[in-house]
């Protein structure tokens, strides 16, 4: 069997942050209720001239960098988002321009709710074992939206992740993946709608739980591994407490979580949230460690990842560590929130 893995990564992370209370403090609801209940004591948000595409382009960047190779390597671009400037036009190839990958390469957007970009992983690592391409480059970002005063505002935040997967310097190999998908609709948004519909507390046990365990358990059983055998577990993270719980059921100890459950600092990033978890995993794991990554998305499916890190690991840096894009922020209050997110329909 042909090798192949995670060679480079890069994540963005707005510096802008608003916090659980000031939104809460708007809204006439107990913010520290509000933040204990989600897990979440505040979020990114985009700046007004911020997108998914611009976090796309700065993460991708970052990624090629980290790296050392050359963009014209990469034979695919596939971007995962449900929050594209565009309803059609492709994010995928503005990143291409921006990296200077050239013409010569596969390119589309995915939509899966929040497992879009590990579906790009997924895609790229078929086409690199099939060897049908050297380098693939698959991407999370988006900047999340949320009803004014709804439940999703204080949660659904910006942010991405970029990961370019291939055959040689690779730092985290991929062992093993698997997917569980239904037709379980507990999160929606139609057509022309500019705000998310939710099914309010069905989107735990029918919908995100089903699917996070599911996957992971095939995933282990793929792999012939338990809870034990791993450093680092990352579940898909919708608010603070979901992943803490799917670890429970699965027997992960809150040390092995803990690491990549960045939501709690920066809110749910959808597409990203997964991805950037991993990344901060794999900012500070260690040769042999054992890397197990299940992302969601509503609608419902979810995608299992076994990884194991290699030696390359000290080798290749990140440009930027998540933790270090976690503590850089500036606080804003709700006025500036709504105008860099365009709620204000005037603008």
């Amino acid at each position: 069997m042909t090798r192949a893995g995670i060679i480079g990564y890069g994540v963005s992370i707005p510096h802008w942050r608003i916090k659980t209370t000031e939104i809460a403090r708007v809204w006439g609801k107990d913010g520290e209720h509000v933040a204990a209940g989600l897990g979440v004591k505040e979020k990114a948000v985009g700046g007004f001239d911020e997108d998914s595409a611009t976090i796309a382009v700065e993460a991708s960047r970052r990624a090629v960098k980290m790296s050392g190779i050359d963009a014209q390597k990469i034979g695919a671009i596939y971007i995962g988002s449900e929050s594209k400037p565009y309803a059609v036009k492709p994010t995928a190839a503005t990143v291409a321009d921006a990296l200077m990958a050239g013409p010569d390469l596969m390119a589309a957007d995915y939509e899966f709710a929040c497992k879009a970009g590990t579906a790009g992983i997924q895609t790229c690592l078929g086409l690199v074992k099939s060897h049908m391409i050297d380098v693939g480059l698959a991407v999370g970002a988006d900047t999340a939206q949320g009803r004014p005063g709804d439940a999703l505002e204080f949660s659904a935040a910006s942010g991405g992740a970029a990961f370019l997967v291939g055959r040689e310097k690779i730092i985290a190999e991929i062992n093993h993946t698997y997917s569980y998908t239904t037709d379980t609709p507990d999160f929606w948004r139609r057509q022309h709608e500019e705000f998310p519909m939710h099914a309010g507390r069905f989107t735990g046990d029918p919908a995100y739980f089903k699917h996070v365990v599911s996957c992971a358990k095939k995933t282990m059983e793929i792999a012939g591994t338990q809870a034990s055998d791993y450093a680092y577990a990352v579940f898909h993270q919708p608010n603070g407490k979901f992943p803490v719980r799917a670890g429970q059921i699965l027997g992960f100890s809150k040390e092995q979580i803990q690491t990549g459950l960045i939501t709690p600092v920066i809110g749910n990033t959808y597409s990203g949230a997964s991805m950037i978890g991993l990344a901060a995993v794999l900012d500070v794991a260690k040769s042999g460690d054992r890397i197990l990554c299940v992302s969601y998305g509503s609608g419902a499916g979810s995608d299992g990842f076994d990884l194991t890190v290699t030696s390359e690991i000290v080798r290749h840096k990140p440009v930027a560590q998540v933790q270090d894009l976690v503590a850089k922020k500036e606080y804003i209050d709700y006025a500036t929130y709504i105008k860099n997110r365009r709620k204000l329909k005037s603008l």
